[in-house]
C-alpha cells in the first residue's frame, strides 16, 4: 500500500466517547437476571470524558444466549442517577470486565481506575 499521511488529530466533540469491546471466553462471566442465567460471549463498555472531566465508564452491554438459544442483550448502567459517581450495587465481576476494557482503551489515551468496593 503505497500511503502517506500528515496531520495532528484532536477530538472535536464536547463529549467525547469511546466504546471498548471485548470478546469473553465463554462461562468466566454468569449474568443472573430474572431467575435466569446467561454466559456472555462479548461485552462493550462505552466510557466518556463529559466537558473535559476525567473518563468515566458509563455502560456495559453483554452480548449472550439466552436459555432457548436466542441471542440476548444486557446493559448494565454504570453511572449513578445524577452522572456524577458509580452506581451502588453493580457486581463486582462487572467492574473486572470494565477495567479490562479500560486496559484496552488507554491506547486511545483512556486512564480509568476502577471505584473501590
Amino acid at each position: 500500500m503505497d500511503l502517506s499521511a500528515t496531520g495532528d488529530p484532536v477530538v472535536t466533540q464536547a463529549d467525547p466517547q469511546v466504546h471498548v469491546g471485548l470478546d469473553l471466553k465463554q462461562g468466566t462471566v454468569v449474568l443472573h437476571q430474572g431467575g435466569t442465567d446467561y454466559a456472555p460471549h462479548h461485552a462493550l463498555v462505552e466510557f466518556a470524558s463529559p466537558e473535559g472531566r476525567p473518563w468515566t465508564a458509563q455502560e456495559a452491554r453483554f452480548s449472550a444466549q439466552g436459555p432457548d438459544g436466542e441471542p440476548v442483550s444486557l446493559t448494565v448502567d454504570l453511572l449513578n442517577d445524577a452522572c456524577d459517581g458509580p452506581r451502588a450495587g453493580v457486581p463486582g465481576v462487572i467492574w473486572k470486565v470494565v477495567a479490562l476494557a479500560a486496559t484496552s482503551a488507554g491506547d486511545v489515551g483512556i486512564t480509568y481506575e476502577p471505584p473501590t468496593s
